[in-house]
């Protein structure tokens, strides 16, 4: 990539940010609009899960897929056609007649998502080469989920009430197209040095991984569990055949070499925690806010402000903490703010009192901004820059797993224990063990910070950096895998 003026830079960073706000804007929108969705389509607990989990979990599958051939064939040619899938598949959401086929075109959505992230975020590295410089633009990135977060409840909330849920898949129209036109007239076109074959045992293994094991977790509260037990085994099947196979490619999809740095692999462990937080977090607050406080989703979406604004405030200032003093004080805010607002609602069932709802939702906002620009600085940060789109995309399907996770299991305790003909009544006692589910996630945000941040730590990361490119130099261009 060649090298470009700081304002073109800048340009290019706000471009990449707008492909980020569609994206994850219309999680957050749709997480309001879930009971109104529930109505219309007469979708069960399981049916609002898949709604989510569908689009992630597509997501999570493709993400490394996606990064290696943008790293492949050129970033700038995969980040475009994955706005024009998201875009199309926007459109077709807002269409939908019935839940299956929303199922469906939430999938498409995610295909043209999996394009757009973890290519920008390697965008974005290639961009900025600069350690500090990098530093900031990610706190920037990091600042666009915390709008994202405060514009789509509100959003959300007011497309729901004014026109109806099938609104909140059209704003990603706009946006989308400003961002394919800026993008083809100012982004230059990049590719990694050494082209990365295409690894399809390795991806079949992935998406058999990441379905088999959200279908057993959703579909458990509702089945036998004769019926669940096949999906669990073709997840641990699927574990071991990637555990096995992957090793023996010279150009994996997942290159296990990189889990030998404790750094990587900490933000690796960090990002599924925080996001499965995030997940669990929404999930349990929009159904309850709307389905227990009778709110309208309107009122709902400015409920959910006192999370979203700390989120804002937070990403930036954590980037520039990663860029002056590391990565530990970051994500050790984050850890301790978001187990204690897990414990807040666990222990003290916060959401039944106006002030303790508020201090909580103040709690995982302040612990969810801070946590975002470590987990990508520190993903992107250890690893040779030809290698900067995979692994990119390993931090990007990392969140994407943890939120599909954490809706999948917090949904499915929420089910076992709500009966639908009193679901106010035992909403609050029921949800008790999916918030010390979140309590546990931010522990491990707090105690992995702690301990992969650390002199050992890095010098495990510079070893392992010194082990990929001495591997790079040795591999001939263009070598094939040898699975």
């Amino acid at each position: 990539m060649p090298e470009l003026s700081p304002r073109r830079r800048l340009l290019v960073l706000a471009i990449c940010c707008m492909s980020l706000l569609i994206v994850s804007l219309d999680n957050t929108v749709l997480n309001v609009a879930l009971p109104s969705l529930q109505r219309d389509l007469h979708a069960s607990t399981s049916g609002l899960q898949w709604t989510i989990d569908a689009y992630t979990l597509v997501l999570a599958s493709l993400l490394m897929l996606a990064g290696s051939t943008a790293d492949r064939i050129g970033r700038k040619r995969v980040f475009m056609s994955g706005l024009v899938v998201f875009s199309v598949g926007s459109l077709l959401c807002s269409l939908a007649p019935n839940l299956s086929l929303l199922v469906v075109f939430r999938m498409v959505q995610a295909v043209g998502g999996s394009m757009l992230n973890p290519v920008a975020m390697s965008i974005i590295t290639n961009t900025f080469t600069d350690a500090r410089e990098r530093a900031r633009a990610i706190g920037v990135w990091g600042a666009v989920v915390g709008i994202s977060m405060a514009a789509g409840p509100l959003v959300g909330g007011l497309l729901v009430q004014s026109v109806s849920w099938r609104a909140i898949f059209w704003i990603n129209l706009p946006v989308g197209l400003a961002a394919l036109l800026l993008t083809l007239r100012f982004v230059p076109e990049s590719r990694a040095p050494k082209a990365r074959r295409p690894d399809p045992v390795g991806q079949i293994l992935v998406i058999a991984l990441f379905g088999s094991l959200t279908y057993a977790i959703i579909e458990a509260p509702d089945s036998s569990p004769a019926a669940v037990a096949p999906y669990a085994a073709i997840a641990f099947v699927a574990l071991l055949g990637l555990l096995w196979y992957e090793p023996r490619r010279e150009e994996p999809l997942i290159d296990l070499r990189f889990f030998h740095s404790a750094p990587f692999s900490g933000a690796t462990v960090i990002a599924i925690s925080a996001f499965a937080a995030l997940g669990g977090f929404l999930f349990l607050s929009t159904l309850y806010l709307q389905n227990v406080r009778g709110l309208d989703a309107l009122h709902a979406g400015l409920w959910m402000l006192p999370m979203a604004a700390p989120t804002f405030l937070c990403a930036p200032l954590s980037g520039r903490l990663v860029g002056s003093r590391g990565p530990r004080l970051p994500l050790l805010i984050a850890g301790t703010a978001m187990t204690a607002s897990g414990a807040l609602f666990a222990a003290f069932e916060a959401e039944t009192s106006n002030a303790t709802l508020l201090v909580g939702y103040v709690l995982f906002g302040i612990g969810f901004g801070f946590v975002n620009a470590p987990i990508t600085n520190t993903a992107v940060s250890g690893m040779p820059r030809a290698q900067a789109g995979v692994a990119a995309a390993v931090a990007s399907t990392s969140r994407q797993l943890g939120q599909t996770l954490g809706v999948a299991v917090i949904g499915a305790v929420l089910a076992s224990g709500v009966h639908a003909s009193a679901f106010r009544g035992t909403f609050v006692s029921a949800a008790r063990p999916g918030w010390w589910i979140l309590t546990a996630c931010g522990l491990a945000v707090l105690v992995l910070g702690l301990l992969t941040s650390g002199p050992w730590a890095h010098r495990t990361a510079e070893r392992t950096a010194e082990k990929l490119q001495a591997a790079e130099i040795r591999q001939p261009v263009g070598a094939s895998g040898r699975g």
